[in-house]
């Protein structure tokens, strides 16, 4: 609990958390960003971390030249393919735990089932779709390691997925942060940021809710 409180603070107060750890860090900040979003994006147990709201917020840094715009876009482009590479080799590797289990202990089963209905809707296309939809992002690659994607395949559909959303969500802050709304409101920027990414999965679940409850008195008159 205590871990997530930071997380959340980090996250409601973005603009002030990497403005302290540029001053207090300095060009390590580059090596901090890339083990956040590899570890957001490549490990099951760590959804919660910021991804959306972080490139967003490194775009609005480069922006007023406290960070290098190109060396922070390679590094993380290369943490958002490495994180979904080793978290297709995770699912992978507990592939047959999984299957033979029906779920994992450190993995809550929502969780899961939200992702396999990204899959039964979009089909490999979720591999990319995922990348702007947190908790989702963290998982289709595990769930690809798990089922019968080829390494390849999946390898295309990852760096694409990768660039699109570490350049759209890096050059949008670049872009936006400097702009005077945004500056003055910035933690509210970000919060839409989080609101606006989490969406789909709230709609997702309300339509899957809906279905369940429109399912159950048909099931009940049989």
């Amino acid at each position: 609990m205590e871990t997530l409180r930071h997380a959340v603070e980090f996250l409601l107060h973005l603009d002030k958390s990497l403005a302290q750890i540029i001053a207090n860090y300095g060009a390590w900040t580059y090596l901090i960003v890339f083990v956040v979003v590899f570890c957001e994006t490549g490990l099951v147990v760590t959804p919660f971390l910021p991804g959306d709201s972080l490139l967003f917020a490194v775009g609005v840094f480069a922006a007023k030249g406290s960070l290098h715009l190109g060396s922070a876009w390679v590094l993380l482009t290369a943490a958002a393919i490495l994180g979904d590479a080793a978290n297709y080799s995770i699912g992978h590797f507990l592939g047959p735990e999984l299957h033979d289990r029906g779920r994992l202990p450190f993995i809550k089963q929502e969780y899961l089932d939200r992702t396999h209905r990204f899959y039964e809707k979009y089909g490999k296309m979720t591999i990319i779709l995922a990348r702007f939809v947190p908790i989702v992002r963290t998982f289709a690659p595990f769930l690809a390691g798990v089922g019968t994607m080829r390494y390849a395949e999946f390898a295309l559909y990852n760096m694409t997925g990768a660039v699109l959303w570490v350049t759209l969500l890096v050059f949008a802050g670049c872009f936006f942060g400097t702009l005077p709304f945004v500056e003055r409101n910035f933690s509210m920027v970000i919060m839409a940021i989080i609101v606006i990414s989490i969406l789909p999965l709230v709609i997702e679940y309300l339509r899957h809710r809906n279905d369940a409850s429109e399912t159950a008195p048909d099931a009940a008159g049989k």
